[in-house]
């Protein structure tokens, strides 16, 4: 069971990045373009948090079922702490934007915080030593 799971966590990171590219690629146009804030942006930003968020759970399923009794090292908090806030990053603009006005909406928050969530992304993949597009060994 457990290296069903590592697998999944480890093929789940490629839709990940796609979702984040195309939120990316969505928020850097509407930024560029000067359009208004519109219903793609939600759902792509969403998307991508949302799948990050679920790679977040499949994490803490994993540290649960198996790898918690092996102990947890410094590498692994450091991915762990990175995870976690590119999680909290990148919820962050769809959440504030939620709360805002619609003409104070805008797409910069998605552009700079879907950049640091990469960032922190690759920071916590690199923490327990792998590349971020570097096959997982189990």
């Amino acid at each position: 069971m457990l290296t069903g799971l590592l697998h999944a966590h480890s093929g789940l990171r490629y839709l990940v990045l796609l979702a984040g590219v195309l939120a990316l690629a969505y928020a850097t146009y509407g930024w560029a373009t000067n359009r208004s804030y519109d219903r793609g942006m939600r759902i792509t930003g969403a998307s991508f948090a949302g799948l990050l968020h679920l790679q977040v759970v499949l994490g803490f399923v994993i540290l649960f079922a198996g790898r918690l009794a092996a102990g947890i090292g410094s590498a692994l908090i450091g991915h762990l702490v990175a995870m976690l806030l590119a999680a909290v990053v990148a919820q962050l603009p769809l959440s504030l934007m939620r709360r805002r006005p619609p003409e104070e909406r805008t797409y910069l928050l998605h552009v700079v915080c879907t950049l640091a969530a990469f960032g922190l992304i690759w920071l916590g993949v690199t923490s327990i030593g792998r590349g971020l597009l570097e096959a997982a060994v189990f």
